[in-house]
This record gives C-alpha cells, sequence and structure tokens, in this order.
C-alpha cells in the first residue's frame, strides 16, 4: 500500500468524479485552506449543521440515535457548545475506487483551538457526502466555518483490489446525500 500523489488526485477527480466539486490548488486567502495537497485533499464544510438537544435524554445511544433530537441550522459559520459537538457535512461529494481506501485527519487551525474533527475511512466503492463529528473540547464556545477546509483525506492506493467492498456490503452509509446519525 502507498500514499497516492497529487497527480493522480488531480487525475481521478477529472476523470473519474472521485471528488465534487474538485479544488484545483490550495485555496487559502482569508480562509481556512482547502484543496489538493501533496498526497491527499483538504476538503470543506458545507451549511448544514445538525446540532444535539440532550435535554431530555439521559445517555447519547448509538443504537438508539432517534431518542436523541437533533435541530437543523443552516449559516455562515456555526458555534459548538463547549464541551459539546455537532454534526457537520462535507461540501464535496467523494467516489472511492475499489483499490482505495481514504483516511481523514482534522485540520491543525482547528485542533489548535480545541476542535477535533471525526470522520471515519472511506472505504474501497463508498460514495457520498461525509458526514462530520465536531467535537468542541474547549471550555468555552468554538466557531466553525462554512465553504473553507475542515479536515484532510490521504489517499492509499492497495496492490489489488478488494474482495468485497463497501458498495458490495451495500453499507448502511452508501451514496447519503445529507447528515445522517448514527444507524444500527
Amino acid at each position: 500500500m502507498s500514499a497516492l500523489p497529487d497527480r493522480w488526485i488531480r487525475e481521478m477527480s477529472r476523470k473519474h468524479k472521485m471528488i465534487t466539486p474538485f479544488a484545483e490548488g490550495k485555496t487559502r486567502e482569508g480562509k481556512i485552506s482547502f484543496g489538493v495537497s501533496s498526497y491527499g485533499y483538504d476538503f470543506r464544510l458545507a451549511d448544514e449543521y445538525k446540532i444535539p438537544d440532550f435535554s431530555s435524554v439521559k445517555a447519547a445511544d448509538p443504537k438508539n440515535m432517534n431518542a436523541t433530537a437533533f435541530g437543523d441550522f443552516r449559516g455562515r459559520a456555526c458555534l459548538i457548545p463547549p464541551n459539546s459537538f455537532i454534526l457537520g457535512r462535507s461540501l464535496e461529494y467523494f467516489r472511492i475506487p475499489r483499490d482505495v481506501i481514504a483516511l481523514c485527519q482534522g485540520k491543525s487551525t482547528y485542533a489548535r483551538s480545541g476542535v477535533f474533527i471525526n470522520v471515519t475511512p472511506l472505504e474501497p466503492e463508498w460514495e457520498g457526502y461525509l458526514t462530520i463529528a465536531i467535537v468542541n473540547y474547549a471550555p468555552l464556545p468554538a466557531k466553525v466555518y462554512s465553504g473553507e477546509g475542515i479536515a484532510q483525506l490521504v489517499f492509499i492506493r492497495a496492490e489489488s483490489e478488494c474482495a468485497v467492498s463497501y458498495a458490495d456490503k451495500k453499507g448502511k452509509y452508501q451514496a447519503q446525500k445529507e447528515i445522517v446519525t448514527a444507524r444500527v
């Protein structure tokens, strides 16, 4: 297995729509950077959020997330309460090839502000908008910005295609078009 360089990411995005919309170069201009990098792609945060309301819930239960109320919010930025989290989604839609897995890491700009990003690996032949857990570890509200970089994907190619892909398994998060809460 090996990490894939920027030229491969560009080619796959142009020919096979692996990343749509695709930001060709690293964009900064007063924003948290996004776009193609040496071996990955810094993706952006869309302007859609789900904010949990735990006032009537005794425990956050991944087997019964319907019990947890989430309020919908749209905006150019979103405040995360202290010691809490929100769900967001990627601005980009991803189509992962059968011989590739993508791993996600949060951006250091947010990490230095007490914000942690969690996205599970993008398995071979998974496609959709990413649902992103954005956690604020800080003791005060934290702000995230829509349309700006939120995390980086690193693409790793295997020596051969996988025997069973996410599409073959008919995964429960395949082709998601919106923020999706936990499913069992």
